[in-house]
């Protein structure tokens, strides 16, 4: 099977985002994603942005929901996105009423085990719970703070302590990405390192589109779980 190769939109306005994302769609990315600064500055209107220009192109909308899980869920789903995130250190309940708003609106839901003391416990958890795929993520300021952690150190035990799909995610490298696919990561996503320049949500490198492109050519010539 091929990875699916998701762009997080890591950036903090709509033209920039679009710019981005019509980058990403022209050498072959799979899936878009609204990534947490964009919808914090943009709101609703970003996602309906995107589902404008892209209306075939999946769409995830990263909410990091802990709370009201329901209600952010119907909101994202009704403006176009196809998936919404819910955190893994979230209430049950919480999980549980954004599956309930998915099969409503005929979505996903992802789970994100990020900063969870047993992860492949709580991914299990996640998993009887409904949501459709769970997320292996080493955030920004964690990666910063402590040098070399990539979602590497977290995807195996995961990975097999479920069926559903599993994505990574937080600042890999080409090279990282390829060897989570070979683990059985079904799903990789590039974001902050190419478009967080500094300190600044903002492209970092202005032939962004050829470094999207060969990002797309070295992950999509690796099958998932190739040895």
């Amino acid at each position: 099977m091929e990875p699916i190769i998701q762009v997080s939109l890591d950036l903090t306005n709509i033209d920039e985002a679009l710019a981005v994302a019509q980058a990403a769609v022209n050498v072959g990315v799979d899936w878009l994603e609204a990534g947490t600064p964009l919808i914090l500055a943009e709101g609703l209107h970003g996602i309906r942005a995107l589902r404008k220009q892209f209306p075939d192109k999946p769409i995830v909308a990263d909410l990091k929901t802990m709370d009201g899980a329901g209600l952010e869920a119907e909101m994202m789903f009704q403006a176009g996105a196809n998936f919404v995130v819910v955190m893994g250190q979230a209430h049950d309940a919480s999980i549980i009423e954004q599956v309930k708003m998915a099969a409503k609106y005929n979505g996903k839901v992802m789970c994100d085990v990020m900063l969870c003391e047993d992860k492949p416990a709580r991914a299990k958890r996640a998993e009887e719970l409904g949501v459709d795929y769970i997320i292996v993520h080493t955030g920004f300021d964690e990666r910063n703070m402590i040098s070399g952690l990539s979602p590497l150190n977290d995807l195996q035990p995961v990975l097999d302590a479920v069926k559903i799909p599993v994505q990574a995610v937080g600042g890999l490298s080409i090279e990282q990405a390829i060897q989570t696919v070979k683990m059985g990561a079904e799903i990789v996503v590039f974001g902050a390192p190419l478009v967080i320049s500094g300190t600044e949500f903002k492209p970092a490198d202005p032939d962004f589109e050829s470094v999207l492109h060969r990002i797309v050519d070295s992950v999509k010539a690796v099958k998932v779980g190739e040895k």
